[in-house]
């Protein structure tokens, strides 16, 4: 018998035992022994078909809470974790293989110092145990979705391959909550329940599903130039995505697909540095504005008339008169954050700690309804949060950070002169600006739906960048041991 027949008995011998022992024991754990078996297999054998999976679970994982209240994202955080121990080996075989071109880019020096300090602001943390979890969690974030891709997103096939492992789950996740949604005729209030188990709520489904918008018109762009003759598809799934957009209810994706609309322009015709220079300037000074004088108290809700509404309509309208109850949430938090900051101005609070520590600094006059905060969300603004845990130091190098990556980006666009790898480009860029400006009003950046996209455009940014099409072939690294 041949060796790979034997091979196929043996898995699948294993496979029907436990699930019989699962079946029997009411251990029905057992029965996913076999697919870890084989994911095990793979990866030792070629690392790509589980990155490829990995990226494929972005919009199809669950957030569950295990035994003793740890949160974890399944099976997205596994395979992260899996993948950067992989990553750990792989790179002491084959170091050379890690270029400094690459993994040396000014783009991933960045980000290297944004991690850095938050591995330093660890150290002095108010609470050191949930910040050594959250620096954990940031590290295997970036091995798997920025390191891992420096090695595998090589050249625009490459980048292609992401873009429908991606695509068609959050496709297929678009359109059954759709249809779930349409059963509850499209009520503002029962929208949560129809994107369960795949989004948590509301603003990870928007900001999935916006921050990935940019990435179809690439597709369009490439099917077209390969002579694809299914490309126009995109042209039909266009509408219907947009339309799941509007149907989350979420202001901030509206605001942030308009302003990627302008980026492109503004890219295209090399003017990000003052553009930023310019929104820099504005959100310095309405900080400086409501901080003079105490002037922030003057927007203090009126608790008896900030209420929750039932339709997008009056969520819209409450908006602007300061009556939306999430509004109001927003900045009773963000005074709080504001009070935290004095008291540990260099090193923060530490990372991930707002949650546990807020509540001693906030305002009265800025409480609502939902301030008691049962499902334990965070600051709603990723900047501001950056301020309270991580100082004064640590929102600088994330500025630094975030702005230095566009404005490199938009250096590499314009000296690429490769039409697909420039598209990928000014993709990455608008996807990158879409959640910085999600950031401002929420904190994305650390969720596998929108933070590991994040990672993944920029790793497309540097290897788009310094991508040559007559040298392609050397760079299709091994991925294997």
């Amino acid at each position: 018998m041949a060796p790979a027949r034997k091979l196929f008995y043996a898995y699948s011998a294993l496979a029907l035992a436990c699930f019989a022992a699962g079946v029997l024991t009411e251990a029905y754990w057992l029965a996913g022994v076999p697919v870890i078996v084989w994911v095990a297999t793979r990866a030792v054998i070629d690392f790509r078909s589980i990155f490829w999976l990995l990226l494929i679970m972005i919009p199809l994982s669950t957030n569950v809470t295990l035994p003793g209240g740890f949160g974890t994202d399944l099976p997205t955080e596994p395979l992260a974790i899996g993948l950067t121990g992989l990553l750990i080996l792989h790179a002491a075989k084959h170091w050379e293989l890690y270029r400094a071109e690459t993994f040396g880019h000014p783009i991933a020096r960045l980000l290297y110092l944004h991690v850095g300090w938050i591995l330093f602001a660890t150290v002095f943390s108010d609470g050191f145990i949930v910040s050594l979890k959250f620096s954990l969690a940031k590290l295997w974030y970036v091995g798997a979705y920025f390191l891992l891709p420096l090695l595998i997103l090589t050249t625009p096939r490459r980048v292609t391959t992401m873009v429908h492992c991606i695509f068609w789950p959050l496709l297929f996740v678009a359109v059954q909550t759709l249809i779930r949604h349409g059963v509850y005729g499209f009520s503002f209030v029962m929208q949560h329940k129809t994107m369960f188990p795949f989004m948590n709520e509301h603003v990870s489904y928007a900001g999935c599903l916006a921050t990935f918008t940019p990435w179809i018109f690439y597709l369009r762009s490439r099917l077209k130039r390969t002579g694809n003759p299914y490309w126009w598809i995109t042209f039909l799934v266009l509408p219907l995505w947009l339309l799941a957009i509007y149907f989350s209810f979420t202001r901030t994706a509206f605001v942030a697909l308009a302003m990627a609309a302008a980026a492109f322009y503004i890219i295209k015709w090399n003017l990000l540095k003052p553009a930023l220079t310019l929104a820099l300037i504005g959100g310095m000074a309405v900080s400086v504005y409501l901080v003079k004088d105490n002037k922030y108290l003057d927007y203090a809700p009126d608790f008896e008339t900030t209420v929750s509404h039932e339709s997008f309509d009056n969520l819209i309208t409450s908006t602007y008169k300061l009556e939306d109850i999430s509004t109001m949430e927003r900045l009773y938090r963000w005074v709080a954050g504001g009070h935290m900051v004095p008291y540990r101005p260099l090193t923060g609070w530490g990372p991930g700690n707002f949650i546990e520590k807020y509540k001693s600094y906030t305002v009265n006059a800025f409480r609502t309804y939902v301030s008691d905060n049962e499902g334990n969300s965070g600051v709603h603004s990723y900047y501001l949060m950056t301020l309270v845990e991580q100082g004064f130091p640590g929102l600088v190098i994330f500025l630094i950070y975030i702005l230095g990556a566009l404005l490199i980006g938009q250096r590499l666009y314009h000296r690429q002169t490769d039409v697909d790898a420039r598209n990928a480009i000014m993709a990455a860029l608008l996807a990158m600006l879409i959640v910085d400006a999600f950031n401002i009003i929420n904190d994305q950046m650390e969720t596998d739906k929108v933070g590991a996209q994040y990672l993944l455009n920029l790793a497309v940014i540097i290897m788009m960048g310094t991508y040559k099409p007559e040298i392609e072939t050397l760079r299709d690294l091994p991925n294997k041991f």
